[in-house]
């Protein structure tokens, strides 16, 4: 008998690009037992993903290439066996969920279809695939499985999808299942319950689950060993609780400093004078669905409110309301006293230079074939009377050691950066039409913890230096608490609850509002149980 379900032994994984060799994973060893969680913690870049696509065979070779190492599963080395018996394996053995459900689910067939496709490509009939298919959708929590085996994955929400994603991968019963990041987009009522049912699945049928994840609360909630990447490298591992009660890595210690929800809170700002924007009565329906429902909202100057919600809250259609990014159909929205929604379109021009927005994905809002210098100096083209073309280059360079970049970055492409310093970019590329209020929908949610911090770091330090205001949509709400002067939760489209953030977080009043708190996940092993005991006892 092999010792362990999974180990890999010494593995190297290096790919070969334009500007070298980059040595992606380089000698890293772990191991899976039956039954156990076993979190891959790192930031992007680590190597953590790499690892689980060599278990997978999904490393595209080339440009990537093994140079080392073995990969034993139930003591057999997978990396020696030939291309059909991986095929075999993938699957039916060891399966994965993916972070992101929508790109890895065909938009073209129904869900069912796709489910009971797992089984038919690993021997089972259509009768039986289509039945594990109906029983699966009702295990996962799918309502009426019925009809949603002739859906479309677009007819689902984020957290649905990810659902579908484990009945998919749970179609043939393997002894392995991989997570990448299976929780890092979703609100935090539908993260606990996704995690929840993944230790739920395990303890019904013993499988072994790898969890990749850069969130110390994952890791604290689900896991009960862990392995710290780094540059390729493992730097620690050890049992979840005793690496965060004492880690021996100054990187362990980096990620463990950098988790947001244990800062001082701020003290209660004053809101008396003028606000800088206030809205009243905002409606807005689409077809049937009313998304706002009389929403009425004040941020005064320097000040940060923090909106907070589940998907389908109404919170990102509030700031697209409030940018006139899509009109609401009913209500005030008054700037500095003017109401915007009255205002002539050339007013209206002049003032788009006050409010600006930063987009959750960077990726999407940056436009790819813009080096920049382009991206941050197209607003000057827009509103040419802000700067004279003379000074574009010096000010883009000035933006760009703002937000912690170096000047020379300005020449380069969106693609040739990180996730975090794209997330700067957009900043800078907002900062430079001079703005008043900053919307950051969800801005930082994708983020490795340490450029949480340090993303969340540069935005307090220029609102302190500009007196700037934001409108911060989040689902993290350890990160609200670090951030925010005021909360609002919203609930199907309604306010529900709001308040300073002190007040909200120490004594929230509305049962939504504390089952939000309830459902967020700490950093710290201990304060997790405590928690997932409260939970049981209140389910027994």
């Amino acid at each position: 008998m092999a010792d362990h379900l999974l180990e890999v032994c010494n593995l190297s994984v290096e790919f070969h690009t334009a500007a070298g060799t980059v040595r992606a994973v380089q000698n890293v060893s772990w191991h899976l037992d039956r039954g156990e969680t076993l979190a891959i913690l790192g930031e992007s870049g680590s190597g953590k993903s790499v690892s689980a696509s060599a278990v997978m065979n999904l490393i595209d070779m080339p440009p990537g290439r093994i140079t080392g190492g073995r990969i034993l599963l139930n003591g057999r080395d997978m990396l020696a066996m030939t291309a059909e018996q991986r095929r075999r394996i993938n699957g039916c053995t060891i399966a994965m969920i993916f972070q992101d459900p929508l790109a890895h689910l065909n938009p073209v067939y129904s869900v069912g279809w796709q489910i009971a496709e797992m089984v038919t490509t690993h021997g089972g009939t259509r009768d039986t695939a289509q039945a594990r298919a109906r029983d699966l959708l009702a295990r996962v929590g799918i309502p009426d499985p019925e009809a949603a085996m002739r859906k479309y994955p677009h007819q689902f929400s984020g957290g649905q999808r990810q659902r579908l994603m484990i009945a998919m991968a749970l179609a043939c019963k393997p002894d392995i299942l991989i997570a990448d990041e299976p929780t890092t987009a979703l609100d935090v009522t539908v993260q606990a319950q996704v995690l929840d049912l993944l230790q739920e699945l395990q303890a019904e049928t013993g499988m072994g689950l790898l969890l990749i994840t850069h969130d110390l609360g994952v890791v604290a909630e689900i896991a009960d060993r862990v392995v710290v990447m780094n540059g390729g490298q493992i730097v620690e591992t050890g049992d979840a609780a005793e690496v965060y009660r004492d880690p021996k890595h100054p990187y362990t210690r980096k990620l463990i400093d950098a988790a947001p929800g244990k800062g001082a809170m701020p003290d209660e700002r004053d809101r008396t004078g003028q606000p800088l924007l206030r809205a009243e009565g905002l409606t807005k329906t689409y077809g049937a669905f009313r998304a706002l429902k009389g929403v009425d909202l004040t941020i005064m100057p320097g000040e940060t409110v923090a909106v907070v919600g589940e998907s389908g809250s109404g919170k990102s259609t509030l700031a697209r309301a409030i940018l006139r990014l899509d009109d609401p159909d009913g209500g005030r929205i008054l700037y500095r006293g003017e109401d915007l929604m009255a205002m002539a379109p050339r007013r209206l021009f002049g003032l788009r230079r006050d409010l600006q927005m930063v987009f959750q994905d960077p990726t999407q809002s940056l436009n790819p074939r813009m080096t920049v210098f382009q991206l941050i100096s197209e607003a000057w083209v827009i509103h040419s009377d802000i700067l004279p073309r003379a000074r574009w280059r010096d000010r883009v360079a000035e933006l760009l050691v703002k937000v912690g970049l170096s000047p020379d970055m300005a020449a380069r492409y969106p693609h040739q950066f990180s996730g975090g310093q794209r997330q700067r970019i957009a900043i800078a590329r907002a900062l430079a039409m001079e703005p008043k209020l900053i919307v950051c929908d969800e801005a930082v949610s994708a983020l490795d913890v340490s450029i949480q911090a340090q993303v969340i770091a540069l935005l307090d330090g220029l609102r302190r230096e500009f007196g700037l205001s934001y409108l911060f949509i989040a689902h993290d709400l350890p990160v609200v608490r670090d951030f925010a002067d005021r909360v609002i939760v919203m609930k199907a489209g309604e306010i529900v609850e709001e308040g300073p953030v002190r007040r909200m977080f120490e004594s929230p009043r509305h049962p939504y509002t504390r089952a939000l708190l309830s459902a967020s996940l700490d950093p710290d092993p201990a304060v997790q149980a405590a928690r997932r005991a409260a939970r049981h006892l209140e389910t027994a």
